[in-house]
């Protein structure tokens, strides 16, 4: 119970990394504010019904999350609903492909909006709190490709690489209240997100990894449940952990 009574609100938490952390701070007794998007209301029921199986009360504000109103709401009710906010996931992700000449200027400001727009928002909204606390956990998901780029995936690297930049900022502000900034990023995992991708970047990437595969949610998930508890990710901060199948050795 490493998060017993912590209140932790996660973005992108209807699937993929952003469902399995969800379920891992569930497990260790935190409460839970999660934003979902995209996901049938069967679906996000089904998911508040897991959760609740566990000590800690669940709440779900839908919505776009690159929409300040929605932000603002998913602020307001987790304070209304617990009076505090001590963890934030930013893991609402999308992720496109395209050759830089052929990209549309929609695909790109799409990414940018999702992928690091939203970050910043959230964190903006929530901040004001964990100061007033002189407390706080804020957890990034940026990807190891915005630390060496990818072929088809610049717009996603070009955001990932800002959110990490990001994240080493905040780190350097916020260090003296209390709060902490960390990043996990990971390699490619095997997610719905992931399998859109084209079968034959897949094999070229598998084929460049130390170990020649993809990693699993659940081995991403121990790393946001480290960086959220006490004392294990106390002393880290504006840190970029990679849990990457060793894409990038650092």
């Amino acid at each position: 119970m490493k998060l017993k009574d912590k209140v932790a609100i996660i973005t992108g938490a209807g699937q993929g990394i952003g469902r399995g952390i969800a379920l891992a701070y569930a497990k260790e007794g935190a409460n839970l504010s999660l934003n979902c998007y995209g996901q049938s209301l069967e679906q996000v029921q089904e998911l508040v019904n897991e959760l609740s199986a566990y000590s800690g009360k669940v709440i779900v504000t839908e919505g776009d999350i690159t929409n300040v109103n929605v932000v603002q709401d998913l602020v307001d009710r987790t304070i209304s609903t617990f009076g505090r906010i001590d963890i934030l996931v930013n893991n609402a992700g999308i992720l496109t492909q395209s050759l830089i000449q052929d990209m549309s200027i929609e695909m790109w400001d799409r990414m940018i909006e999702v992928d690091l727009k939203s970050v910043f928002l959230t964190t903006r909204f929530v901040v004001p709190h964990m100061l007033r606390q002189r407390y706080g956990r804020i957890i990034n998901m940026a990807s190891q490709l915005g630390q060496k780029g990818g072929i088809e995936l610049s717009h996603y690297a070009a955001a990932k690489a800002g959110v990490i930049g990001f994240t080493k900022s905040i780190a350097l502000e916020l260090g003296q209240y209390g709060i902490t900034a960390n990043c996990i990023a990971p390699g490619p995992i095997e997610t719905k997100m992931v399998a859109d991708i084209d079968e034959n970047w897949k094999s070229w990437k598998k084929s460049q990894l130390a170990i020649p595969r993809f990693g699993r949610v659940e081995e991403v998930v121990p790393t946001a449940v480290f960086l959220a508890s006490d004392p294990d990710g106390n002393i880290y901060t504006g840190q970029t952990l990679g849990p990457n199948s060793g894409d990038v050795m650092l």
